[in-house]
């Protein structure tokens, strides 16, 4: 069994994912980047964020005792940044993906990308993409390391965020480690057989 799952998050979960993005919006403002906090978006975008849980497009990766140590959301196309010239409807997008510092050493938020790529390519998806804040540059130069190439910055006035990115989705940067679903994990320990691994293919731009 991995040392984490990814299972689908439900509203009982929102403590502990509240406590994710504390401490998320902590460390950020230690390092001197105010994203999350901001007054004008944390409202709307808790309330987003619950209506993606209850609607099933939250996951976490959680331990064998459920710790949770990261999420992702499987996030819609977020039309104030794509077009239809981009072929929305042709990529996974991350959304709110955020580790536990407890996670550290674990290479989660890596594993996490690859995992959104591998759930694309089961759904005949080629592209996984993000957006992140325009002037969150550390944040832009993690994903440009993992293989993500800069798309283009779209800046409505009402938006601090619009840093777009793509990966294709055969991309995997942890090809040893990778994290399964709670469902395709019980299937495989119930045939006695350990997960398959996907084969790695590793783009220049990511990390080996």
């Amino acid at each position: 069994m991995p040392d984490l799952i990814m299972r689908e998050a439900t509203p009982s979960d929102m403590p502990a994912l509240m406590g994710l993005r504390i401490e998320a919006e902590q460390w950020l403002a230690a390092a001197g980047v105010d994203q999350w906090r901001d007054a004008r978006t944390r409202g709307p975008a808790l309330k987003k964020w619950m209506a993606d849980i209850e609607a099933g497009r939250t996951w976490i990766a959680v331990t064998k005792a459920d710790d949770v140590l990261g999420t992702v959301t499987l996030a819609r196309p977020d039309m104030d940044f794509w077009t239809t010239e981009d072929q929305p409807d042709s990529a996974a997008y991350v959304g709110k993906l955020i580790t536990a510092r407890a996670a550290a050493g674990l290479d989660l938020g890596d594993r996490i990308l690859d995992w959104v790529g591998a759930t694309a390519r089961q759904r005949g998806l080629p592209w996984v993409r993000l957006d992140c804040w325009r002037d969150n540059t550390r944040l832009q130069n993690y994903y440009l390391r993992r293989g993500f190439r800069h798309v283009r910055t779209e800046a409505p006035a009402h938006r601090l965020s619009g840093w777009l990115a793509q990966r294709p989705a055969s991309t995997i940067t942890r090809p040893g480690r990778p994290l399964v679903s709670a469902r395709a994990s019980a299937e495989a320990q119930g045939a006695g057989e350990a997960p398959a691994q996907v084969k790695a293919e590793v783009t220049s731009g990511a990390p080996g």
